[in-house]
């Protein structure tokens, strides 16, 4: 049973919040356990802090252990500052306010902190991907997941560009799990791509990720989040299936923005929470589906000066790409990781490779800190960020121009949308 409350209208209260997940954590009487809970990292708005507050007063002196795991996926470490400022709280509050409160990064690449949970057979890939894919993979997550009797999700739910939409056992895998089981459904993703997958509730990928989390011994529960701005507008507590579903259908009504209109150019502002392309690319997936073939998407951020603190070395070798560039020569990237290949993909857009010749729908351009002949390198398009003017930009949308201040979590569809 999802115990929750969502509104398209108006956030919950604080109130609100404290009375749904006390109600929902009396019922899973966790007196003496111990509880791991699964937290974003700064690239999702979310009131984590809130949340966070919230689970520490209700719980702290009834659990045993009472701990705090970063769901990183692939990107990088954050440090305690980083840590403290996502939970809302300082050094000093962390020792003298919380101090049963344990926070620990994730470290999807290193052997030592992975554990293998079992295998989902080559026969199951073929039957969920309806036979895009035929191969096993190894499922494998942080083994510090042992060390508890109840692990807790605490994150948003967003339309998404591998799953359909975030939230729910996507924290587990690939939030806290090994490169096998990230790249192989990244992938999946890729091949079904972005404009056919982003948003749509159930998912090839999404059953990928439920039937890891099957593999999984201990008790799973979930606080799915909706967030509108930065308030919650729903909170859902259950288990990681049932708060997802609840929290991915407010989603849908509240982060997808229709159009009636392609638009033939788009600036697409990131926010300071992507601090590379890796998540900032974000920018583009969210608006590809408005974007008119041959038109021009500008992915903006002043701020971003790499492609990737984690993968850059192997985009710049590779580039961004059309989903045929690679599934066409697959053998000459044998070596490349494919949730890399997958993620670049998803940042090229959709398109066609005919006669060995390339063709995307759409021209996606960085205004970024990042050189101009890197842009060339990795195939994008580059634009000096100091040439453009946000005000040229506005107000524009009946000429086909669009411009997105805040870009990477609402998705924007065309009412007649040609990718459905």
């Amino acid at each position: 049973m999802v115990i929750g409350k969502g509104s398209t209208s108006h956030p919950l209260s604080e109130n609100e919040i404290f009375s749904l997940c006390a109600e929902a954590l009396e019922q899973k009487q966790l007196d003496g356990k111990k509880v791991l809970f699964i937290i974003p990292d700064h690239s999702r708005t979310a009131p984590i802090d809130l949340m966070f507050r919230t689970v520490y007063k209700l719980l702290a002196d009834r659990v045993k252990l009472l701990d705090f795991i970063i769901a990183l996926g692939t990107h990088p470490p954050i440090s305690e500052e980083m840590i403290n400022q996502r939970v809302g709280i300082t050094t000093e509050e962390r020792k003298t306010k919380y101090p049963k409160a344990r926070f620990f990064n994730h470290h999807w690449n290193d052997p030592a902190h992975l554990t293998e949970i079992g295998t989902i057979s080559e026969d199951e890939v073929a039957e969920i991907s309806s036979g895009l894919m035929r191969e096993s993979v190894d499922v494998t997550i942080n083994k510090m997941i042992f060390d508890y009797d109840v692990l807790t999700i605490v994150g948003p739910t967003f339309p998404h560009e591998v799953v359909g939409f975030s939230g729910g056992n996507k924290y587990l895998f690939p939030g806290i799990s090994g490169q096998e089981i990230i790249d192989m459904f990244h992938w999946l993703g890729a091949l079904i791509t972005n404009p056919r997958i982003i948003g749509t509730k159930y998912t090839p990928v999404r059953k990928v990720v439920d039937r890891a989390a099957r593999l999984l011994p201990m008790e799973r529960m979930c606080m799915s989040l909706v967030v509108k701005g930065n308030d919650a507008a729903g909170l859902y507590i259950g288990t990681p299936e049932e708060a997802w579903s609840a929290a991915s259908d407010l989603s849908d009504q509240l982060h997808i923005v229709y159009k009636d209109k392609p638009f033939h150019s788009v600036l697409s502002r990131a926010p300071q929470m992507y601090d590379d392309i890796w998540t900032g690319g974000k920018c583009m997936y969210k608006l590809e589906p408005v974007v008119a073939d041959g038109g021009e998407l500008i992915i903006y951020a002043p701020h971003i000066k790499e492609v990737s603190a984690t993968h850059g070395h192997i985009i710049e070798r590779i580039g961004y790409h059309v989903r045929d560039y690679f599934v066409q020569q697959m053998s000459a990237f044998s070596d490349v990781p494919k949730g890399v290949m997958a993620h670049s993909t998803h940042v090229k857009g959709v398109g066609s490779m005919e006669n060995g010749i390339e063709k995307p729908r759409i021209n996606v351009v960085l205004a970024t800190r990042i050189p101009k002949t890197t842009c060339e390198k990795i195939n994008l398009g580059y634009r000096d960020p100091e040439s453009i003017d946000v005000q040229e930009w506005q107000g524009r949308e009946d000429q086909g121009v669009l411009y997105v201040p805040k870009a990477g979590e609402m998705l924007y569809r065309l009412e007649d949308d040609p990718f459905k």
